[in-house]
C-alpha cells in the first residue's frame, strides 16, 4: 500500500477526494431537517457528501470525510495498516503548534446580533434529536491560569439564537470547567467546525490532562499546526479552521439538552447540561459546515483508532507478544475487542483480556486470538472462538465493572465485561489446530489461468443440446 503526502485542510481533503471520484455533490436545496443526514447515510463509506446551499439558504455542509480506515490513513500520508502505530507515535512525541497573527479562520467577523441558525446551516440528524446540532465541532478549551489547552468534540444543541447546550462528561473539558467555576469565571472555548482530518483524529486522543491535542495533530502530518487567538479569549484555535465559535462555558448554569443519537445508535438522554454563551463567530469566505451524522461511520471510527492506539500501548507494557489490537464497528468501536497475541505460555490470555479491561472503560466483550487469526475480519474472529474456545475453560467474567454511561444496557453504566481466549493451548500437537491450506493459492495468478470470453459449453466439449 502507498503513502500519498498528508493533507493540512479541509478544503485540501475534499479536493483529493473530488480527485478520484469519492465525494458526492448533492442537488442544491437539501432539507437541513433529516434530509441531509439520510443521503450522507446512503452514502457512508462509499463517498464523502457535499451539500450546497442546504435548507434553500446560504452556505455549504459535507460531511463522510473519513468514513473508512483507509481514507485516514491516506490524509495523514500513512498507510491503512501502520494507521494505529502512527498515532500511538505522534500521541507520545506532540510538536508544538505555531501561532500565527492571522489566517483565513478569522476572514469573516461577527460580533453582535449573533444568531447561529442565520449563519451557519445546522442540520438535524436522528429522528428524534431535539433539534439542530454541531456535531463535529472541536470544543477546545483553555486553563486561564495555565494556558494549558484541551480539545474535544462534544454534542452541540443550539439552543437559542448565541446559547449552545453542551454535554461535557466527566474528562479533562470538565477538570477546567470545575477549576473555573470554582474561581467564580466561565471557561474560555472555542467551538471549531471544519478542519482537516488530523486535527479530528488528534481530538479523539486519549492523553494525560495538561497535553493539548492539536501539537499531537501536527506531528501526524509532520509538521507544527498552524494556529491564530481568538477574538475574545486567549483560546488558540486552528488557522486553516472552516468555522470558529468563540464564547464561554456558563457557571453555575444548566439547561435541557438531549436527547441525541449516538455513537452506539441509541438516543443519549434528555438532561440539564453546561451552557456556552457565544460572543463572536469567525469563519473563512464560503465556509464549509462539517456534520458527523451519529452513529455512522465517520462517527465510529474517530473514536475507535485513538483507542486502538491507547490500548495498545497499555496492552504492550505488560505483554511484549500482544501484536495488534482492533475494535470493531459491530461493537461500535468502542465495546469490542479483538488482540491479536504470540502466546507464550497458558494462561497469558485471559491475563491479557484481564489488561484490556483496566486499558479502557469502555471495552465490554474481548476476544483474544492467535497469530494466524485476521482480527480485522470479524469472520476470522468467530472463526477462531468456533473452534478454539470452550465456555467452561476460556471464558472470563466480571460482575459490577464500570463501562459506558452509553450502553443502554448498563445500569448507569455499570455492567458486566466477558472475555473469550480464543488461543491455542501452547502444548497442543501440531496438527491439531493446523489451518487447512491449499499450496500456491496465495500467489496465483488468476488472469493468466481464466479465459474471461470463453464459451462454457465449448470448453466442456458439449457439441450438442
Amino acid at each position: 500500500m502507498s503513502r500519498t503526502a498528508p493533507v493540512r485542510s479541509l478544503r485540501a481533503w475534499l479536493q483529493r477526494l473530488s480527485a478520484d471520484g469519492r465525494l458526492a455533490v448533492a442537488r442544491p436545496g437539501i432539507g437541513l431537517k433529516h434530509e441531509a443526514a439520510a443521503v450522507a447515510n446512503r452514502l457512508d463509506g462509499t463517498r464523502a457528501t457535499l451539500f450546497p446551499r442546504p435548507g434553500g439558504g446560504e452556505g455549504t455542509i459535507v460531511s463522510g470525510l473519513v468514513s473508512s480506515r483507509a481514507w485516514m490513513a491516506e490524509a495523514l500520508g500513512t498507510t491503512e495498516d501502520a494507521l494505529v502505530a502512527h498515532f500511538t507515535r505522534a500521541a507520545a512525541d506532540p510538536m508544538p503548534w505555531r501561532e500565527l497573527p492571522g489566517g483565513p479562520a478569522q476572514e469573516v467577523v461577527h460580533r453582535h446580533g449573533i444568531d447561529l441558525l442565520k449563519l451557519l446551516p445546522v442540520p438535524t440528524l436522528n429522528e428524534h434529536d431535539s433539534g439542530p446540532y454541531i456535531s463535529a465541532g472541536l470544543m477546545i478549551s483553555r486553563d486561564a491560569e495555565t494556558g494549558v489547552q484541551n480539545v474535544a468534540i462534544l454534542r452541540c444543541q443550539i439552543s437559542a439564537p448565541d446559547r449552545i447546550g453542551v454535554l461535557v462528561l466527566p474528562r479533562h473539558t470538565d477538570s477546567f470547567y470545575r477549576k473555573a467555576e470554582a474561581a467564580g469565571r466561565g471557561l474560555e472555548v472555542a467551538l471549531v467546525v471544519g478542519v482537516d482530518p488530523a486535527c479530528l483524529l488528534a481530538s479523539q486522543a486519549i492523553v494525560p490532562l495538561g497535553h493539548d491535542e492539536l501539537e499531537i495533530a501536527g506531528t501526524l502530518t509532520g509538521a507544527p499546526l498552524d494556529v491564530v487567538r481568538c477574538l475574545t479569549n486567549g483560546v488558540r484555535v486552528p488557522a486553516e479552521a472552516e468555522i470558529v465559535i468563540e464564547g464561554r462555558l456558563l457557571p453555575e448554569v444548566r439547561e435541557p439538552e438531549g436527547p441525541f443519537g449516538e455513537f452506539p445508535q441509541y438516543y443519549g438522554e434528555r438532561a440539564k447540561r453546561h451552557v456556552m454563551q457565544v460572543d463572536a463567530v469567525t469563519h473563512r469566505e464560503a465556509p464549509i459546515f462539517h456534520m458527523i451524522v451519529g452513529g455512522g461511520l465517520e462517527h465510529l471510527l474517530l473514536g475507535a483508532i485513538p483507542r486502538e492506539a491507547t490500548i495498545l500501548a497499555a496492552l504492550r507494557r505488560s505483554f511484549p507478544g500482544v501484536e495488534d489490537v482492533h475494535l470493531s464497528l459491530g461493537g461500535v468501536g468502542r465495546y469490542h475487542l479483538y488482540v491479536k497475541l504470540r502466546k507464550t505460555q497458558d494462561g497469558e490470555g485471559k491475563n491479557v483480556l484481564l489488561g484490556a479491561f483496566a486499558a479502557h472503560y469502555d471495552i465490554k466483550h474481548a476476544v483474544v486470538v492467535d497469530t494466524d487469526v485476521d482480527i480485522h475480519d470479524p469472520q476470522e474472529v468467530e472463526w477462531a472462538v468456533a473452534t478454539r474456545f470452550q465456555a467452561d475453560r476460556d471464558l472470563v467474567v466480571v460482575a459490577e465493572a464500570q463501562g459506558s454511561k452509553l450502553d443502554p444496557s448498563a445500569r448507569d453504566g455499570v455492567g458486566a465485561k466477558m472475555g473469550l481466549d480464543a488461543t491455542v493451548p501452547v502444548g497442543a500437537p501440531p496438527m491439531k489446530f493446523k489451518r487447512i491450506a491449499v499450496p500456491g493459492q496465495a500467489e496465483m495468478d488468476l488472469a493468466a489461468v481464466i479465459d474471461p470470453a470463453a464459451d462454457w459449453r465449448a470448453a466442456a466439449g458439449l457439441t450438442h443440446g
